[in-house]
């Protein structure tokens, strides 16, 4: 789910046995909404940048998509077992383990549940089973070159990421989508978790035991909905799974700009692309091309990751735009420091309280490799604090210096009415501004 997920994936032997009784179409479009309120706008701003930085320190067949304020957006119509379960999932392009909330003895320590979240019960699944530490789905996950010190044991993990963790027992189970059965899928039963969303997370990352990579998957896409419309169930987008040659995603009819995915052996989970320049307001920053390219151990670069909520930047990096974008603000607002203080953004400016008429404030774009250029809307780098606030702030973080990963994270906040194409067909991602609501 995140940097800090490939860090600290930790194997774990553990007897959890006494908590169990073990007893195609071409595309899927899936649901994604919004997570249930953590409290007013401030709180959850709050609550997003703290997330973010801990996560960047840790990175058609259709589904629904529903944003949530606790800055993710969840899957509807994922089910396991026999007969399935219904489930609730966040998705994230980030991580690639698929995992849920799983027994009667489950515990989530500061996770905001309620008993209407479902959690998994195996004991009512005929087709449940248990993974080993020796069998092949044991490495799906941490690898070929594990060495089981009892191969007949478990297949144990614990994941940290953003503010929390999750502990659990690899499985093997029956998974369900609409339009789409399949036997023996590789997902994580967790049996306890710590400061993590309600619900478990749906891994599309590039490993082998992701969503993608065990459907065999040749494409998938997503159009995030503005986070003007957290929480509300009636309003939804598509995730939509390719899973034939050629079969395309549901597109708009606009002609959609493609990047090459980056290869980068150092750390293969992630969607990598080529950033090769940053303008604020037309003028391009200049930052070193050792931040935008990868160096010679898979430092730097880019990574685009639908489960950060903002951007985050590595210092040099960060300090560049904001320097710009103080420089063009001038004094036309007034820094709101105590804001900036409080949430842990910046710039934040006093703006009024006028939300229909927009802040006067410079554009930003990124141009990425072969020309593709994702100039963003105000809404998609600047927020107001609250409904009725005054004051604004940009969403993108400084996340400090870090010796290893990513130099940039593009988040959610950024690909907000924009639809994202992962063609892993042709190993490329399709960029297009558009009013997600409307799709």
């Amino acid at each position: 789910m995140s940097f800090l997920w490939l860090l600290h994936l930790s194997l774990l032997f553990s007897s959890f046995f006494h908590l169990f009784s073990i007893s195609s179409a071409k595309s899927i479009t899936l649901s994604l909404f919004r997570p249930s309120p953590i409290g007013n706008r401030l709180d959850t701003l709050k609550y997003h940048t703290a997330a973010s930085l801990s996560r960047a320190h840790h990175l058609k067949h259709t589904i629904q998509l529903y944003p949530r304020s606790y800055g993710g957006y969840s899957v509807s119509l994922i089910r396991f077992g026999t007969p399935p379960q219904n489930l609730s999932f966040m998705m994230d392009t980030g991580s690639s383990l698929v995992w849920f909330p799983c027994t009667t003895k489950y515990t989530c320590t500061h996770c905001n549940i309620s008993k209407a979240d479902p959690t998994f019960i195996p004991k009512l699944s005929s087709s449940f089973k248990i993974v080993t530490c020796n069998s092949p789905q044991c490495g799906l996950l941490f690898g070929p070159g594990l060495k089981c010190k009892y191969p007949t044991g478990t297949c144990g993990y614990q994941l940290t990421y953003e503010l929390g963790n999750t502990t659990g027992l690899l499985v093997s189970e029956s998974l369900t989508i609409p339009g789409l059965s399949v036997a023996n899928f590789t997902a994580g039963c967790s049996i306890s978790s710590a400061d993590v969303p309600p619900g478990g997370v749906v891994g599309f990352g590039r490993s082998p035991v992701s969503l993608p990579s065990q459907l065999g998957l040749k494409a998938f896409s997503y159009c995030l909905v503005s986070h003007d419309f957290d929480d509300n169930t009636t309003m939804s987008s598509d995730l939509v799974l390719t899973t034939t040659p050629g079969g395309g995603c549901k597109r708009p009819s606009a002609k959609i700009q493609y990047t090459l995915f980056v290869s980068n052996p150092a750390f293969p989970h992630f969607y990598y692309v080529w950033l090769q320049n940053i303008s604020i307001g037309g003028v391009h920053v200049k930052v070193p091309a050792n931040y935008l390219a990868l160096d010679a151990k898979g430092n730097g670069g880019t990574i685009v990751d639908s489960g950060t909520t903002v951007t985050q930047m590595e210092k040099p990096v960060f300090d560049l735009v904001f320097k710009e974008l103080k420089r063009q603000v001038g004094n036309n607002y007034s820094r709101a420091s105590n804001i900036e203080q409080e949430i842990g953004l910046k710039p934040c400016y006093n703006v009024g309280v006028d939300h229909k008429n927009k802040p006067q404030l410079p554009q930003l774009t990124f141009y990425f490799q072969g020309g593709v250029e994702m100039v963003l809307p105000l809404p998609n780098y600047f927020t107001y604090v609250d409904n009725d606030s005054s004051v604004v702030c940009m969403t993108i973080q400084n996340y400090g210096e870090l010796e290893r990963g990513p130099a940039i994270i593009l988040g959610n906040y950024q690909q907000q009415d924009y639809y994202m194409e992962y063609d892993l067909e042709n190993n490329r991602l399709g960029i297009l501004q558009h009013d997600c609501k409307s799709t």
